[in-house]
């Protein structure tokens, strides 16, 4: 009955394997709909590639331990082994050096964590004639300011693809957050602060923002629409926005 169930259980975990193997070698996830979201996603990448292999070898341990110890009722303790617990740890201290020096690029990058551009021009960070945009942010709703546009928007954000945005961001009231998942953007947004947020959106089309920080019992209706259009709509949309004002 027992070496059933070990059989089982090795079974289980070589399939389970093997679907997660060919998942990950054949999905590709799909274009990155800005900068931002493309930094995020080349990392998954690169951390899946990573994870799989040792998953694997871990899962591969497991079964042999099950199978090669199965009878034995009279187990002994480990003996040292000087060898390998150095080999362990020389190997985990090698991923973890690849895991943060992966991370500290993208954390890095100006689209990421804005802080990173202080000090540089915008040609230095890639922007050329960046679209400026006032968020305030309201118990429980959005404001868009178009700086240098004399345009205002509630509740729906229109951003010109392939062009640098760069967001400065404040609140009325108290803490939200500026989240929008599909762009890879978010920001918190702190009372008597202004923080700022950059993207530059490379497809075209419309994005679900929210607010991802508890702000009272209207939180879950704080949410809105970005529009992403190409620059010739995004110019027709603000000429449209100031003639009706």
């Amino acid at each position: 009955m027992g070496r059933v169930r070990v059989t089982r259980v090795a079974q289980f975990v070589v399939v389970a394997l093997g679907v997660a193997l060919l998942v990950g070698a054949v999905a590709h996830p799909a274009a990155a709909q800005s900068v931002n979201r493309n930094a995020i996603d080349d990392l998954n990448e690169q951390l899946l590639y990573v994870a799989l292999p040792l998953v694997l070898f871990v899962e591969v341990t497991l079964v042999y331990a099950l199978y090669r110890f199965r009878n034995n009722d009279d187990p002994k303790p480990t003996t040292k082994d000087s060898a390998l617990e150095i080999t362990w740890t020389a190997a985990t201290g090698v991923i973890l050096v690849f895991v943060g020096i992966s991370a500290f690029f993208v954390l890095a990058n100006p689209y990421i964590s804005p802080a990173a551009a202080a000090g540089q021009s915008t040609a230095d960070v890639g922007a050329d004639d960046p679209v400026e945009v006032e968020v305030v942010a309201y118990q429980w709703g959005w404001e868009f300011r178009y700086q240098g546009e004399n345009v205002t928007s509630q509740k729906q954000l229109v951003l010109p693809a392939d062009r640098d945005v760069v967001f400065s961001l404040r609140t009325r009231d108290v803490i939200h957050s500026f989240y929008v998942p599909e762009l890879g953007l978010k920001q918190d947004i702190f009372p008597g602060q202004t923080t700022e947020a950059r993207t530059r959106a490379t497809q075209t089309g419309e994005y679900r923002l929210y607010c991802a920080e508890l702000c009272g019992v209207g939180h879950t209706r704080m949410h809105g629409t970005v529009v992403v259009m190409p620059q010739d709509e995004y110019q027709s949309w603000l000429d449209d926005q100031r003639a009706d004002e």
